[in-house]
């Protein structure tokens, strides 16, 4: 089963930052991997959650 994919307010929100740095990040090339579809960047869960889950174990 699939699940919806997130917004950059859904990221935002699960990890408790603002949604500014989000976008810094991914200017930077950091956080969670993130795709352009049309004008809106998406996330799959999984990857928010596994990116989230490698930084608390200090892999980047």
């Amino acid at each position: 089963m699939m699940r919806n994919l997130w917004g950059i307010d859904d990221v935002a929100s699960y990890l408790g930052v603002p949604v500014g740095t989000l976008y810094q990040w991914r200017s930077r090339g950091y956080g969670p991997t993130g795709r352009k579809i049309g004008k809106y960047v998406r996330f799959k869960p999984e990857d928010v959650e596994d990116w989230f889950e490698s930084q608390a174990a200090g892999v980047v």
